[in-house]
């Protein structure tokens, strides 16, 4: 599931929240076990070019226990990589 995005410093920023465990086919979700998180860091379109973007997985010990925990922990997270990428360098050809 995501939700909308939102701008940091020029780049748009979707957190992405899902069950951590897969639903089996003709079964309900269960979000009793928790939610993973990750991040998709876009550079906006302009005119002429398609968007480009990269997608960050949370990775941590333990699922979240809710999607909105799990929500601010990737907007968090990319703020984060935004802040920490060095100047004159392509965020979405970072090493991680």
């Amino acid at each position: 599931m995501t939700t909308g995005f939102r701008l940091y410093r020029g780049l748009e920023v979707y957190p992405l929240v899902y069950p951590h465990r897969t639903t089996a086919p003709g079964a309900g979700h269960n979000y009793d076990e928790g939610f993973d998180a990750a991040v998709r860091i876009q550079i906006p379109e302009s005119s002429t070019d398609a968007p480009r973007s990269r997608v960050f997985r949370l990775v941590v010990n333990r699922p979240f226990e809710n999607a909105g925990d799990a929500r601010r922990a990737s907007a968090s997270y990319a703020e984060e990589l935004i802040d920490s990428c060095p100047l004159n360098t392509d965020i979405l050809n970072l090493k991680l």
